[in-house]
């Protein structure tokens, strides 16, 4: 019996380098996209840490106002806010394929989901600024 010495993986093995999205726009966009999602986590830890500054009283909500007034806090929320909208608008153009819809037997378009999903986008920002203004 012949031993496994781990030749035949280093033969067949295709060098890559490190920064092989930034050859074609798609891939640079794929790999934006997928890295928008820690902003997206971002986001979501800054409402968490809000809402709890809001509900432990007026004290800790000064206080969360006063960390949240730093440069580097505000430059990484205005990054997470690009991001996040990003995100969003690439998820809003890949809806129609990842989700379909059938009424009476026909396949609606995309063009009529991807609008759904932004009007419906819109219709919560409109909500949600009428809430905080």
């Amino acid at each position: 019996m012949t031993e496994y010495t781990g030749l035949y993986q280093r033969l067949y093995r295709t060098r890559v380098p490190i920064l092989w999205w930034l050859r074609r726009r798609s891939y640079l966009a794929f790999v934006v996209r997928e890295l928008s999602s820690v902003f997206v986590a971002w986001a979501v830890v800054f409402l968490l840490l809000l809402a709890h500054a809001v509900a432990s009283g007026p004290r800790q909500y000064q206080s969360f106002l006063a960390w949240s007034a730093a440069p580097w806090v505000l430059t990484v929320n205005a990054v997470a806010l690009a991001l996040v909208v990003y995100h969003a608008v690439t998820w809003f153009n890949v809806a129609p394929q990842a989700l379909v819809l059938r009424v009476r037997g026909r396949r609606v378009p995309a063009r009529v989901v991807a609008g759904l999903h932004y009007g419906l986008w819109a219709l919560v920002s409109a909500v949600v600024a009428w809430i905080v203004i």
